[in-house]
């Protein structure tokens, strides 16, 4: 459970930088990024903690929030590609979702693992 505690403490970390850069990119229309990085964010590094500190529980409470954060990225990044492939220029969004994305799938695995 030590690795995965570690391991949800890094992607919180990773969620927030994220926010941040979707935010900076385009501070006008993007405080959505910051909102749900903050919080998914926070609330995986939480899990993160609570799991170094031995509470089983809280593995259960990062497979329900990584699980939805699976959802909501897989449909913000086909949503940003199928804009970028309109012509809108949203390529970094897409490409921020996309590795947002794959770091949630990533995450699944560890706890699959552990």
């Amino acid at each position: 459970m030590k690795f995965c505690g570690r391991w949800f403490v890094g992607f919180g970390i990773f969620l927030l930088l994220c926010g941040a850069a979707g935010f900076w990119s385009n501070p006008a229309g993007a405080k959505t990024a910051l909102l749900s990085g903050g919080m998914f964010g926070g609330l995986s590094a939480f899990w993160g903690v609570l799991m170094l500190r031995g509470f089983g529980w809280a593995r259960v409470a990062a497979w329900v929030s990584t699980l939805v954060l699976v959802a909501a990225f897989a449909w913000r990044s086909i949503v940003g590609w199928m804009a970028v492939s309109a012509g809108e220029p949203k390529v970094f969004a897409a490409s921020l979702i996309t590795l947002m994305l794959g770091a949630s799938l990533a995450s699944l695995g560890v706890l699959w693992r552990r």
